[in-house]
């Protein structure tokens, strides 16, 4: 399982504990969530985010 981060405001999604808040149940991988979902934080688009090594 990974981390992402969104560049725009920092918000982290972490693929263990998805983001029930918007419907995206724990493990999901950053892939399989929808293109439309955006940041909780900021709205940005899934194309803000980047893989945290």
């Amino acid at each position: 399982m990974a981390k992402w981060e969104c560049t725009i405001c920092g918000h982290i999604y972490d693929e263990e504990k998805g983001d029930p808040d918007t419907g995206i149940a724990p493990g999901t991988r950053f892939e399989d969530i929808p293109d439309d979902w955006v940041c909780p934080e900021c709205g940005a688009g899934k194309d803000a985010y980047e893989k945290i090594e």
